[in-house]
Parts: structure tokens; sequence; C-alpha cells
């Protein structure tokens, strides 16, 4: 387990990073810092330190944002259930809990495994268990853990679950998914979401609970009248439904969805929140625009990088980093402060930053931080994130905690 201490507390104000950092000698060997690591001593660690390319966490932009969604919540009277797809850690779920977070949502079933079994209450799973290791494993979690929720959107998952729910003796909270604009997955609204809600109230094991539709386009949707626009006509058919439901006696506690582009337009429609985004931000995210910026989402900072180190300098205004494919680098990704500097991807291992003529070059060693285009995606081929306040590093979190489960 990582120190929480470090992690969770917020940091004196630390000096932002500028664009590039001048590599420096490291003070010490690899092994011994990741001895340094394992007992918590961070004294003197700072960027220069770490192996690139890693993910590093600015604490106080981390801080900022994660107080922020609170406060909103807290104010509008909404629930906010967080996603871990986008950060996969236990050490932010718990911090997101402490400021008020009711639970988290899971994408998949070993994101459930890993964070009820960190001792994380009410923990949903957006997507329903089908096939036979999903639902053996699906069980397993319910009996340890009845607080676990898990949404289905078909009569033959409803089927399943009960029969192996019944065979285990234990119970299940059971949400009906319906569609709001993904062709993905969702019951249609109306009259077949309705006849599912009911099929799951009249089991003995699966107890009905709530509502839920992700309305995934408009979370993306350029400008805030259109998102606006887009999120309504989404989530009309699923509102109308959990009426209908409630109306009709069915126990809708929940109605859940939204996402952090409409966290601040789903408020009254919806009992809870599923944003995720917001305490990372990426460059895909910073161009939908926001409600006081019709350019840039500006709402939320960008507090996760992507650190890497300039390997190859053999031409002007061409620099090669050791960030490539496999680090998911993408054209679409940013250079921190250097917004005038073009990403290309140069293989496996190497990136390409292109400078443009005039602008100040990179130098050999340099260490180079990259704003990531997609967080889960990103996210997801990482172990560690390196929290940081300004150069110093205070605490390292794994990814997927100490060993990632099957299926991450």
């Amino acid at each position: 387990m990582t120190s929480r201490r470090s992690f969770l507390q917020a940091g004196a104000a630390g000096a932002m990073l500028a664009g590039t950092v001048r590599g420096a000698r490291s003070e010490y060997s690899f092994p011994e810092l990741e001895a340094r690591i394992a007992r918590k001593d961070f004294r003197g660690i700072t960027k220069a330190d770490l192996p690139t390319p890693c993910m590093v966490l600015e604490q106080e932009l981390f801080e900022a944002n994660v107080h922020k969604m609170a406060e909103h919540c807290k104010a509008n009277k909404i629930n906010l259930r967080a996603h871990v797809k986008i950060h996969k850690c236990p050490e932010i779920s718990k911090r997101q809990q402490a400021l008020g977070a009711i639970g988290v949502c899971c994408a998949t079933i070993a994101e459930v495994e890993l964070m009820s079994g960190s001792g994380i209450r009410g923990v949903l799973h957006t997507c329903q268990p089908v096939g036979r290791n999903k639902v053996s494993r699906a069980i397993a979690v319910a009996k340890k853990d009845p607080t676990v929720n898990w949404v289905v959107d078909d009569p033959i998952t409803v089927d399943t679950l009960e029969e192996a729910a019944g065979a285990a003796h234990t119970k299940m909270n059971v949400v009906v998914d319906v569609y709001a604009g993904l062709t993905r997955q969702g019951i249609q609204p109306g009259d077949p979401a309705l006849a599912l809600a009911q099929k799951v109230d009249k089991c003995r094991n699966l107890r009905l609970i709530g509502i839920m539709g992700y309305s995934g386009g408009a979370s993306h949707t350029h400008g805030f009248e259109a998102r606006k626009q887009r999120s309504a006509q989404d989530i009309a058919g699923m509102l109308e439904t959990a009426h209908r439901a409630k109306e009709s006696g069915l126990p809708i506690q929940i109605i859940t969805g939204g996402s952090t582009g409409t966290y601040n337009i789903d408020v009254g429609s919806l009992t809870e929140l599923q944003a995720g985004s917001y305490i990372f931000m990426d460059t895909l995210y910073r161009k939908i625009g926001g409600k006081d910026d019709p350019e840039v989402y500006s709402d939320w900072q960008p507090a996760l990088t992507v650190l890497t180190t300039v390997i190859s300098k053999t031409r002007p205004n061409q620099a090669a980093i050791d960030a490539g494919n496999k680090a998911l680098l993408r054209p679409t990704d940013q250079v921190k402060g250097r917004p005038g500097v073009r990403i290309e991807n140069g293989g496996a291992e190497y990136g390409m930053l292109l400078v443009n003529d005039g602008d100040r070059d990179f130098k050999l060693g340099d260490q180079v931080e990259i704003y990531p285009s997609n967080l889960d995606m990103s996210t997801n081929v990482y172990d560690r994130y390196y929290v940081a306040r300004g150069e110093q590093i205070v605490d390292v979190s794994p990814i997927m905690g100490r060993a990632g489960a099957p299926q991450r």
C-alpha cells in the first residue's frame, strides 16, 4: 500500500514545471531509487530521478479538481459515484470518498474486484457481467460485499444472475441499464426497460435499486449549448422510464449517469453523477469548450502528464523522445508549456517533437512533460503515478494495486 498521508493531503503550492527541464544526472542508482520508494522515503527525489516514460500527477492541481467537484455536488444536491477507469487506483477513489463520493463506477470486473477488495463500498459495475468467468467473479464479489451494484440490460442476464446468486445463497443489487444515445448497450427505454425492471423486482435473489443511462456522445460534444441539448435528448427516454417505474411502485432509489462533460448539465435530472476524467483532464476533453469559454474546457485543470526524455537530437527543430507507440503517444497530445510544439509518432519506443522555426529548440537529455489525449487508455499501459509538488516527488501510487487482476 502506498502512504496515503502524503498523497491524500493537499500539498503546499509548488512551483509549476515549465515546458521542459534540463535533464540532470540522477543522485540515485535505479535499485536505490526503488528501495527508497518501497520504504516511502521521498526526500530529495525529483522528476530528474524518474525512469521515463512515466506518469506524473501534479498534486496541487489534482486536489483542486477533486475539491471543486465535491463542492459542486454538495451545492447541487447530487451524489458522486466517480468512474475509476480513468485512474484504476484505490488511493484516488479513497480520496474522492473522503470528500463525499458515495461510491465508484467500474467498467471491468477486475476493477470491481480491486476497488471492493480495497475496502471501497458502493461500487457500481457499469457493464453487465456476461459469460462464465465474469458471472462467477461477480457472484464471488457480491457474496463478500453486499454494497456492490450490478447493471443489466437483457432478460437473459437477469435469469443467469438470479440462478447463480441463488446457487451461491447471496443477493445482488441491480440497476437496469437503459439506452441513452450509445448503441453499445442499454435496453430500449419505455415498455422494454419497464418490463425488465419489473422482471428484476420479481426475482428472489436480485434487488432492483435504480436506472442507469449513459450519454457518452454528449460528454464530448463541442460547445456548451450543443452539449446541453444533446444530453437532454439522449437521456429523455431513460428519465421517462425511471418516472414510469416509480409511478408503478418499483423501488427506484437511484438514477445514475452523466460525465465530466455534462457535470453541470445533468443536475436536477440525475440523482448521481458518474464523472471520472475531471480529476486529470486530457487534451481531447479540453477541446470541447466550456460554459464560460467556447474554445477551451477550463473547468478542470490538466493534472496528469507523461514525463519523457529527449534521447536523440541530430537535427534542428526536431527531437526524439522515449515515448512512442507503446507509451500511447498521439499527435493530439500536447507538450506542457510549449503549445506550439507538434508531436508525431516515431515508432514503438520513439516519439518526435517538431519545433517551429525561431522557437526554442530542445537539447539532448531534456525532460519533457506531455499531456495525453485519452486518460483511460494511457493509464492502462502504466503501473504507477509519481505524485509531485513542482519538481519534488512526494508519493508513488500503484495503478491497479499491487498486482493487476486479469483483464485490468
